[in-house]
């Protein structure tokens, strides 16, 4: 029964943990592509552009972290949209949201061997390619599948890998700013950025989740919303220092496709390059395991709800974790790395994530009604009514917009497939 599965759950992951999920969910392969993107296109702006967006995007934030307040179950924008919405909405935010989360992890996946294979050929593709993406994806599922505990350890491990490195590149490259670099003279217009916007928004979402892990977490209600807001406000100014060195150290060679490669080997010669190239490494191994951690709550939710078969719902004997759906994870996400037909799903990642976040804000004025008077009073409030929210939720509006239509086509396509799985086990449960 849901109730009792619900009840084997541990709630082992507090403030650190969630912290360290939110900032992995974030910072992964794209802390190292970013910066170049942005530069090329925004110049000596773009660490201011990166805070500006940080600051917008924690309107969405501080709604989620309300919406996470109401709820001390496993699943996230799932429970927030079912609640507000019925069955049919929860199921397809959770598919959308599971689907964009699993090709972000085998995209990101794939992007190891690429790194490790400019110093050792045979990992970049091939059989050495496939091993390795073997090893990554297995090692994963293994040590989330053995304990909650061990995959927030797990992400520690690699946070503290992938931080380091990127700290003591912005210690040596600060002397390097100068006035000019500081205070930029000009600020692009809105509409002169184009897609460079997408990649600036693409830079803090993944927050969600954390969110997903409520029924694991210590006191969500107050642990969820402080770790939510502190982590957001603090990647937003890691990014900041991040660029500002990236244009101070290379402030002709960032317009012109350097990576952050380049600047270890400009501060540190070879050795800096070896440097960064294992923290690029170490960031997006610790972005995999953020998602293998969360991701599979998500299929364990969605059969909680009784909106998935509850094979997905099974929780493991011995070590209380959703074992079938970590699982599950873990296999399709190898196919899809390993074969690379998780392309097409790639495409739409950022725009059902878009679709998530609009119905999840969406759904806060009823979760507040349906709320009872002592979930009222522990609740996480935002001051200011819907303000908060309601620029959040146009500022998600907008984001979506600037999707191509091709986008919009397979999100489509995707949407149909989730309503296909979820008709399916709604007839079975009626039987």
């Amino acid at each position: 029964m849901p109730v009792a599965v619900r009840k084997q759950l541990i709630r082992g992951i507090g403030f650190f943990g969630i912290a360290i999920l939110v900032l992995n969910a974030m910072i992964g392969a794209g802390i190292f592509a970013l910066p170049t993107n942005v530069a090329a296109s925004a110049g000596n702006s773009s660490p201011w552009l990166f805070l500006i967006v940080g600051l917008l995007v924690i309107t969405i934030v501080l709604t989620f972290a309300e919406l996470a307040s109401y709820f001390q179950n496993s699943g996230g924008p799932v429970l927030y949209t079912k609640a507000a919405f019925g069955p049919l909405v929860g199921f397809s935010t959770g598919w959308m949201l599971y689907v964009s989360r699993m090709a972000a992890f085998a995209a990101n996946a794939t992007v190891i061997p690429i790194y490790l294979g400019s110093y050792w050929p045979w990992l970049a593709e091939g059989t050495g390619r496939a091993i390795l993406i073997t090893v990554i994806c297995g090692g994963l599922t293994i040590a989330n599948y053995v304990g909650v505990k061990d995959g927030i350890r797990t992400i520690a491990v690699f946070t503290f890998l992938k931080l380091t490195p990127i700290l003591l590149m912005i210690l040596l490259g600060l002397p390097y700013v100068t006035p000019e670099t500081l205070i930029p003279s000009t600020f692009p217009r809105v509409d002169e950025l184009g897609s460079t916007t997408l990649l600036l928004v693409y830079a803090f979402v993944g927050f969600e989740s954390a969110t997903i892990v409520s029924g694991e977490t210590v006191n969500p209600r107050k642990t969820m919303p402080r770790a939510l807001v502190a982590t957001v406000l603090g990647t937003a100014l890691l990014y900041f220092l991040i660029v500002l060195v990236f244009i101070s150290v290379l402030p002709q060679e960032s317009k012109e496709g350097a990576t952050l490669i380049d600047v270890g080997t400009r501060l540190a010669g070879p050795a800096g390059a070896v440097v960064i190239t294992l923290a690029a490494v170490f960031s997006v191994t610790g972005n995999l395991s953020a998602i293998m951690l969360a991701v599979p709550r998500l299929t364990f939710s969605l059969s909680d709800e009784r909106l998935l078969p509850q094979w997905f719902g099974n929780v493991h004997a011995r070590f209380a974790t959703p074992g079938n759906s970590i699982l599950f994870l873990g296999t399709l996400s190898l196919i899809f790395a390993i074969s690379g037909t998780f392309a097409f799903l790639a495409a739409a990642s950022s725009l059902t994530r878009m679709i998530c976040y609009v119905l999840s804000i969406a759904a806060l004025p009823t979760v507040r009604r349906q709320a009872d008077a002592e979930t009222l009073a522990q609740a996480y409030r935002l001051k200011g009514g819907y303000a908060i929210p309601a620029l959040a939720l146009l500022l998600c509006i907008w984001i979506a917009l600037q999707s191509t239509a091709y986008s919009w086509l397979l999100t489509g396509g995707l949407l149909v497939l989730g309503l296909l799985l979820y008709t399916v086990a709604r007839q079975r449960n009626r039987a």
